[in-house]
């Protein structure tokens, strides 16, 4: 009898996730039954029991016509009554961009060879050419101080060579005058301008993200195209794109500014257009743009365009059209001032402004089709230029920040040694190196020919997060140094702007909360898209055979999951095989991001099952289940980058640390969702099921943090990676530069230091002093008594003029050099 129960449960459990058919269940019940009768002693009338109980239900699954007729019409009925209604917003945003990895994550059995063979992203030999000279020869004439505090702008001189050098055309085909670079060559870009200046990189990240050029590309006419694209490419055109209202932040689909179809004049000549009132803000390069790209929702009172097959509708939708700064009623020109940060932004204005038909992105057949058109690119746009800017600052906080506590000594050790600094340390380390790996995979997405709209969204949000907490314990490691503004201070000016970057594209409450989970549950999951299309379809014949055939694989999907659900969690995850290319050291991982993704399926099929329609408004239990989605994908970025970087072994500490931490808040959010779910009894059956045997994921233990904290202030290829593609500015251009010099010398000072201990330990010479302005004197009574070389005497020197400039504050008369940065820039100003 043991043996009998034990082949039933072990049986359904295969089935359900061979997810075998109905025809194949009925066999395996009637096997099972016979076998009991045959092998188990239950008995005729239990035989005919189980029977009744088991093999007429499978037989109606079976069987089309009975399944249609007794359960998948009545199904259908009561969804098309529950479903809820779907705004065409909303519908536009969800059907926007394209489905990838995030789909594999929802299914419960992620293919990972699909991610593991695609090749590593690679710069081409143009590309490489162009970061190495162009984008090496930009970062020579910026500063972010200067920047800031002379010029509150590029400088002239920095501003011609973006245009001249094409920086404002990266992402236009050679056809039309520009770079035509790969979403990875535009991620690096940004990058490395980021790692020294946010103005140089704000003012090239947008007009190759989500400027007009973007919009051009993909939906333009081919007379717009041609005129615009060669001009953009040139820099003869700077462009902008107008979204943001007063009265539409975060909700931007709700746009009041509004452009009425009316005949007007423009020159000289009657034509149809639109007269336009608007009022923008918030509006990158605004101030300084030639062209302006507008989103406006067309109104069409008289029926003017009733031909175009818009009978009987006043409000046509949001559109984008592009209109010269110039134009008559156009305003701008003043400027917003984001947190002390001067990359040109500010409103833009104009009331009944007409312009022509023609200026409509994609010519009459795009009017009211613009929300869709934005969405499609903003998911392109988002996953490259605030991940890109976010990891640039931070690669120059770690460097800085690591080269800092080594060299740094008070308690006559170095700060890098406490425990405490490793602590913060090691949340930067190995944040970085998520945050690089995430950026990295969401740009070989898109030059896939992804428009990942919902990876994207992780992206912007779970990166632009980790920076803000990687620069916060930045600044408490630098302490006094930190918090005192100045050219050496590295990181005051990324700590103040940080929240530009978590606000911008999407807030951050908004992309967690609704946008996340809000789009991925209908998008990435392999049936409800599905089931929501047969529910609308008019032909009740087809809606019937589609319905049937999405609702009763869905049903499949949940039985699949909640299969290999309950089996990792028996086995404590050893039994979610891992790829066969996964690398021995971190197979465990994968176990345990395919055990987390059939959880996680699971889970979000039952939110959507007990839940329904209010799940929407359910923001935290949704924004939840995106961070389960978001953290899996984070640390599918990860091993993707340790294979795309050779399985690098010095690097396994980062990996460890962004995994365990990423995978600790996996399993977090997955409990926060069931101590919040209304239906208690499920929910305390889900998390048996999940976690059987408690908690399995832990955070980084402290002796993690240690070996963390370590490397990172050891010199060598594995700190090189974490930085990798910043720009390192020489002594003549930043005075932070002279930290890194001395962290060079750490170990040379070390060894001197090391052979000097017997005479220091004898007495006959002193221990290297802690102040760095006594190192002077003290290497001239070592040299006198004939300790040290003349060798080592100038290492020493070196190493105390370098060490003593990066622990300095900057100080500034009484006006803070106001009037001095204000004359330089009036010059430059009447000479250009």
């Amino acid at each position: 009898m043991f043996y009998w129960i034990a082949a039933l449960l072990v049986g359904a459990m295969a089935l359900m996730q061979l997810r075998v058919n109905a025809w194949f269940w009925l066999l395996a019940i009637l096997l099972w039954i016979a076998g009991g009768f045959r092998f188990a002693g239950i008995g005729l009338l239990a035989a005919i029991l189980l029977a009744l109980l088991l093999v007429i239900p499978a037989l109606i699954v079976a069987l089309k016509p009975l399944r249609y007729a007794l359960l998948s019409r009545p199904i259908l009925a009561v969804f098309q009554r529950i479903l809820p209604r779907m705004s065409q917003t909303e519908r536009d945003a969800i059907e926007a961009g394209t489905t990838w990895w995030d789909a594999e994550l929802f299914s419960g059995k992620p293919a990972w060879d699909k991610l593991l063979q695609l090749a590593a992203p690679k710069l081409t030999a143009e590309e490489q050419a162009f970061f190495d000279n162009e984008v090496e020869q930009l970062c020579g004439l910026i500063s972010d101080w200067e920047s800031t505090e002379v010029w509150q702008d590029l400088s002239p001189q920095a501003w011609q060579f973006v245009k001249d050098k094409g920086f404002l055309g990266m992402i236009i085909p050679k056809q039309y005058g520009g770079k035509e670079f790969s979403a990875y060559m535009h991620s690096q870009v940004i990058m490395k301008l980021s790692s020294h200046c946010s103005a140089a990189a704000i003012s090239v990240m947008v007009p190759n993200s989500l400027g007009p050029a973007e919009l051009l590309l993909q939906y333009g006419t081919e007379v717009q195209k041609d005129y615009f694209l060669p001009r953009l490419a040139a820099g003869e055109e700077i462009p902008c794109f107008a979204l943001t209202s007063p009265y539409a932040g975060s909700d931007a689909a709700a746009i009041p500014d509004v452009g009425v179809v009316c005949m007007g004049s423009y020159d000289g000549q009657e034509m149809l257009g639109f007269r336009i009132t608007w009022d923008k803000r918030y509006i990158t390069l605004a101030p300084v743009a030639t062209v302006l790209g507008l989103a406006f929702r067309v109104q069409d009172p008289d029926q003017l365009l009733a031909g175009d097959g818009a009978a009987g509708t006043v409000d046509l939708g949001i559109t984008c059209a592009l209109i010269p700064v110039n134009h008559p009623g156009v305003v701008t020109g003043r400027r917003h001032w984001p947190l002390n940060a001067v990359f040109q932004n500010g409103p833009t204005s104009g009331k009944h402004v007409f312009i022509p038909l023609d200026w409509v992105i994609g010519g009459r057949e795009q009017i009211g089709k613009g929300w869709r058109m934005l969405m499609e690119c903003l998911a392109a746009g988002r996953a490259i230029s605030l991940p890109s800017s976010t990891v640039g600052f931070s690669k120059l906080a770690v460097r800085g920040t690591s080269a800092y506590a080594a060299m740094r000594h008070q308690f006559r050790i170095p700060i890098g040694k406490f425990e405490g600094i490793h602590e913060m340390l090691a949340r930067m380390g190995g944040n970085l190196y998520l945050m690089d790996a995430v950026r990295r995979l969401s740009a070989l997405a898109v030059d896939a020919g992804e428009k990942p709209s919902v990876i994207s969204a992780i992206s912007k949000y779970h990166v632009t997060e980790r920076g803000r907490v990687l620069v916060n314990a930045g600044m408490d490691v630098l302490g006094g140094k930190g918090i005192c503004m100045g050219p050496n201070n590295f990181l005051a000016r990324s700590y103040q702007q940080m929240p530009i970057a978590i606000t911008v594209e999407g807030a951050n409450i908004l992309t967690r909360c609704l946008i996340i989970f809000g789009q991925g549950a209908i998008r990435c999951h392999p049936y409800v898209l599905k089931e929501m299309a047969a529910a609308g379809e008019t032909d009740q014949g087809k809606a019937l055979a589609d319905f049937d055939q999405a609702f009763f694989a869905h049903i499949s999907f949940i039985f699949a999951n909640f299969s290999r659900t309950l089996s990792a969690g028996l086995t404590s995850g050893s039994l979610p095989s891992a790829p066969r290319a996964a690398p021995p050291e971190l197979r465990h991982f994968y176990r345990a991001v395919n055990r987390m993704s059939a959880a996680f399926a699971l889970l979000s099929d039952m939110s959507m099952f007990v839940l329904g329609g209010s799940l929407k408004f359910r923001e935290r239990i949704s924004a939840r289940l995106g961070d389960i989605l978001s953290q899996l994908y984070l640390v599918s970025s990860v091993l993707k980058r340790y294979e795309d970087d050779g399985r690098q072994q010095e690097d396994l500490p980062y990996v460890h640390w962004a995994i365990q931490d990423a995978l600790h808040q996996a399993q977090e959010a997955y409990l926060g969702v069931l101590d919040n779910f209304p239906n208690r009894v499920l929910a305390v059956l889900l998390r048996f099921i999940a976690f059987p045997f408690g908690r399995p994921y832990k955070l980084p233990s402290d002796a993690l943090d240690s070996t963390v904290a370590r490397i990172m202030q050891t010199n060598g290829d594995s700190r090189d990676r974490l930085t990798a593609g910043m720009f390192m500015p020489g002594v003549e251009q930043s005075p932070h530069a002279f930290g890194e010099l001395a962290f060079q010398l750490i170990p040379q000072v070390t060894a001197i230091e090391a052979r000097l201990k017997p005479a220091i330990q004898a007495g006959t010479l002193a221990p290297l002093p802690q102040s760095l302005i006594e190192m002077p004197h003290w290497i001239t009574a070592a040299a006198a008594s004939g300790e040290i070389t003349e060798q080592e005497q100038q290492v020493l020197q070196d190493f105390a003029r370098c060490g003593d400039i990066s622990v300095q504050v900057d100080d500034f008369p009484q006006d803070f050099d106001l009037l001095e940065s204000a004359q330089k820039r009036m010059q430059a100003l009447q000479q250009s």
